[in-house]
């Protein structure tokens, strides 16, 4: 299945404020629109962004460029919708702008998009496509349920995570957003498939049980999986690796420091 990106879940109609307004119209336009931070432009130019915290105890007259932040953190329409979640919950920001080469502002994308996208993430289609990767791999004929499995029971088949993006599962958990866990059931054994993240954010919320597609294999064959956890060492959650967000691969994201006029 071919990679989500921010360009197909961001928001291509974006409510701007020029860099040469005034506080006044940043506090008009949040009554206007119910909106709690902006991106400020120069033309087509992401110059800064200010938000409604920013106007605290200051004069309505105060110039915009004197209150909004320009130290930016945005987004590429190409990057990958994990990467942007990840950079999301990890700095705390609600909103990235989308900018193309140029800093010409596109569109943005929220928290609020993120989570979209990443419920959607686990479909019908992705499993019924790993169920019939087995078919082909090992000649089985599963069977495919939807239950509720004890977490304490997964073998895990991933030895590492990240924590900024276990941090964005423990939020979905917490909101009852959490898409369900793919595993497969074999005689004696729960092996988890998708949803290591999740797995593990229950674990810290003190959650026991997560819904789940399961997958029925009753043949009596050890699947490639479980022979990859075997030699990774892996029994139980706590065999995961929690690595910071500092060690991720993440080369999309666009740092900017634009010097103000």
């Amino acid at each position: 299945m071919e990679k989500k990106k921010v360009r197909d879940y961001m928001t291509y109609d974006v409510v701007t404020l020029d860099v040469s307004g005034s506080v006044r119209e940043v506090m008009e336009k949040i009554q206007k629109t119910g909106h709690d931070g902006f991106p400020v432009v120069n033309g087509k130019e992401v110059v800064g962004y200010v938000a409604a915290r920013d106007l605290l105890l200051v004069p309505p007259a105060t110039p915009i460029r004197e209150v909004m932040s320009d130290h930016l953190i945005v987004a590429d329409p190409d990057m990958s919708i994990n990467d942007a979640a990840r950079v999301i919950f990890r700095s705390g920001i609600q909103k990235l702008p989308v900018v193309d080469e140029q800093n010409q502002l596109l569109g943005i994308i929220s928290n609020t998009d993120v989570i979209r996208s990443q419920i959607e993430h686990v479909s019908p289609e992705k499993v019924f496509n790993f169920i019939t990767t087995l078919k082909k791999l090992h000649g089985v004929n599963p069977e495919l349920t939807r239950e509720v499995v004890p977490i304490d029971k997964l073998l895990p088949t991933q030895s590492r995570i990240y924590e900024d993006e276990l941090e964005g599962r423990m939020y979905e958990i917490k909101k009852g957003l959490a898409e369900p866990l793919i595993v497969v059931r074999r005689p004696g054994k729960l092996i988890l498939v998708d949803g290591h993240h999740r797995a593990i954010a229950a674990k810290k919320l003190g959650i026991k049980t997560l819904d789940a597609y399961v997958i029925q294999v009753n043949e009596e064959i050890e699947l490639g999986m479980e022979r990859t956890a075997r030699a990774m060492n892996l029994r139980t959650l706590d065999d995961i690796q929690v690595l910071d967000y500092a060690r991720h691969p993440l080369v999309a994201i666009t740092h900017r420091l634009v010097k103000r006029g």
